[in-house]
């Protein structure tokens, strides 16, 4: 390693990079350069003359693999042609391709998605007899997903789904298929039956590291055990206190298990966080010392003198989203806040509706990762199709995603008769309908003649009142209840009545967002186009690259993991949230891994800190009072500042802000 790069580093991290040899255990706190350690190891491991082929590097994200090698590569200035940087199935993969046909299947077998799988599911069970009537199909997969990786043996599965579990695995040999649990277990299966491909694998990859290792399932941990005991040349990076994907087969205990497996492995700690103020590290120290099954560490940094962290009870859940909104406007305009460097977490994605109210209510852009948006829920789409419809009659997107949506019978080769009508005259399928409707020789049936003329009839007889801009939410819930939704909910929903009901709540919700746009004062214009345009421009997914102050990032804490914000704001910090009921109902010692998630939430904020607990939330149709989070309990009270809501950004702040951002632009900066 060059002396230009030993510079860069602090002494834990120059350890870390220089022990090539032997198994090592990085214990890399939140923000301590763990992905420079990595990859300036592996530069160092290529300077001091490994091969390439000689190094297997596996993570989690395809994103993660591919900036590892890209750094590796800055760092280096080769072609990395020869090194294996992978997510742990897409290696899994690699060995499939290679001797796959050991096992009895074909070397051009087929990856089945989630789809896939239901699809052949159901098939397996109509050729045994076996009735899904009353069946979960997903939650009977997620079953033979945990009897596939080991996580439950097959005694524990009900008898009656045990034939039905070994006939699926049947068909999808039969079919010459894996899934993606598969991508780990087959691999495995492969270098436990067949000493020979063991020893070719162990032979290449004499050096193997392992990222975000606290995320490893007990299976992936028998993969990597398999491939990098013999040399022990085995290098695993991970953080215990950052453990908090259990519930898809994580194991933090394998950092356990490594040490025992690997006799003399060396344990190096990682602790300076070049992330968060020393104020936020205080604070996350605090919280997860309260846990007792951890790797001893303790954070800290060079950067003094952090702000307090505030903490809010707004009243209720509205409330608290039009706090967040104005507390990101007021420092946008005060201190230049840029959108972008904003994270807003929550513990559910169930919290994103009134969040996302709010930023529309007040013109912020946002993004939603983690969960799905409010307004890309299907059946918040169905309606919203019908409004843009209703704007605009030509929109042929949103008319193809209605014309059956309640089913109205319009079949597959109408709908091709009225598109090669309508391509025919360079119109659009609204214009295409009205035209085989009108025509003397019309080459529809009389049947669907008169399910169209109806569909047509219901757009004419409300598009009027859509474009009144005025009564939009009361025209839209007449709208709603004579298409009967509802129905077509509890047709689509058959084995959950609950589903069909919490869809339709959304629906209500919606109708509920309408009226409130139209009641707000500061809207010019409350029509139904001024209202589609605010929710499209919101919707986009890439940012505008001239818009530099880019989107706020609204997310769930676990999605949040690895990302860093200037600035976090933790909404419903509440007790039955966070830590989570049903996860605390379901196993009392799921208590540690909810405080992991919270220590995880804080030490993504660099600069500043703001956290809200509602004291009332809406839940379902009810109002239902709140308690503080117990974890704000374990937060010293010296780093917290109890907060009264804000008063708005005055008139003149506005203008003035206004006037630098114009004075910006004229300068060119």
């Amino acid at each position: 390693m060059t002396t230009a790069h030993r510079s860069e580093l602090n002494k834990e991290q120059i350890e870390a990079v220089e022990t090539i040899e032997g198994p090592l255990l990085i214990i890399a706190g939140a923000g301590s350069g763990k992905t420079r350690v990595i990859t300036y190891r592996i530069a160092c491991m290529l300077s001091s003359g490994i091969p390439q082929k000689a190094i297997l590097a596996l993570t989690f994200t395809n994103k993660a693999a591919r900036e590892m090698q890209e750094r590796v590569r800055e760092l280096t200035g080769k072609k990395l042609a020869g090194l294996s940087i992978s997510t742990f199935h897409a290696f899994g993969v690699r060995v499939l391709r290679s001797h796959i046909h050991r096992l009895g299947y074909r070397e051009n077998f087929s990856i089945y998605d989630v789809a896939d799988q239901h699809d052949l599911l159901k098939e397996t069970a109509r050729e045994i007899a076996f009735s899904l009537e009353s069946v979960d199909t997903t939650k009977l997969l997620a079953l033979f997903s945990r009897v596939k990786t080991r996580m439950m043996p097959m005694a524990e599965l009900a008898i009656a789904y045990q034939e039905l579990y070994r006939e699926y695995q049947s068909h999808m040999k039969l079919y010459n298929a894996v899934d993606f649990d598969d991508l780990i277990a087959l691999p495995i299966k492969l270098l436990e039956s067949f000493p020979d491909v063991l020893v070719e694998y162990r032979n290449q990859f004499r050096y193997v590291l392992v990222d975000e290792f606290q995320d490893t399932s007990r299976q992936q941990y028998r993969f990597m055990k398999l491939l990098g005991h013999s040399s022990g040349n085995v290098c695993v990076v991970g953080d215990d206190d950052q453990s908090i994907y259990s519930w898809r087969g994580a194991d933090f205990g394998n950092i356990l298990e490594f040490e025992k497996d690997f006799p003399g492995c060396r344990e190096i700690k990682l602790e300076r966080n070049y992330r968060s103020t020393d104020t936020i590290l205080a604070a996350a120290n605090g919280v997860i010392s309260h846990n007792k099954n951890r790797k001893g560490k303790n954070l800290w940094t060079g950067t003094k003198g952090g702000k307090p962290i505030e903490l809010y009870y707004p009243e209720d859940d509205r409330q608290e989203g039009l706090f967040i909104a104005e507390k990101i406007k007021t420092l946008a305009m005060r201190e230049g806040l840029k959108y972008h460097d904003v994270g807003v977490l929550v513990r559910t994605n169930s919290l994103f509706r009134s969040l996302e109210e709010a930023f529309l209510a007040e013109n912020i852009p946002y993004r939603t990762t983690g969960g799905q948006s409010f307004f890309q829920r299907k059946e918040i789409k169905d309606i919203i199709a019908y409004l843009r419809l209703m704007a605009n009659p030509d929109d042929d997107i949103s008319l193809l995603r209605v014309l059956n949506t309640p089913r109205r019978g319009i079949g597959k080769r109408t709908l091709e008769q009225i598109t090669e009508l309508a391509v025919s005259r360079g119109a659009s399928l609204h214009t295409g309908i009205q035209a085989a409707l009108h025509a003397a020789d019309s080459p529809l049936p009389p049947k669907a003649q008169g399910d169209l003329h109806a569909f047509l009839d219901l757009i004419e007889e409300y598009r009027p009142r859509f474009l009144a801009k005025k009564k939009l939410g009361d025209t839209l819930k007449a709208f709603v209840e004579d298409i009967d939704y509802w129905a077509h909910l509890v047709a689509e929903n058959q084995k959950s009545d609950k589903a069909a009901k919490w869809k339709y709540r959304n629906i209500e919700i919606f109708i509920g967002i309408v009226r409130d746009y139209e009641r707000d004062p500061d809207n010019q214009n409350s029509g139904v186009f001024d209202f589609l345009n605010r929710i499209s421009l919101n919707s986009r997914d890439e940012p505008d690259p001239k818009d530099s102050s880019g989107k706020i990032n609204l997310m769930t804490i676990h999605a949040a993991k690895g990302l860093e914000h200037e600035v976090v704001f933790l909404a419903g910090v509440e007790e039955h949230l966070i830590p989570h009921a049903r996860a605390i109902e379901e196993n009392p010692d799921n208590i540690e891994e909810e405080r992991r998630l919270f220590y995880v939430a804080i030490t993504r904020a660099r600069q500043k800190l703001f956290i809200t607990a509602c004291r009332k939330r809406r839940v379902m149709r009810e109002i239902v009072e709140s308690l503080p989070s117990p974890f704000l309990e374990e937060i010293p009270e010296s780093l917290m500042q109890l907060m009264e809501m804000d008063e708005p950004v005055e008139t003149d702040e506005a203008v003035d802000y206004f006037a630098r951002i114009k004075a910006q632009f004229a300068s060119g900066g």
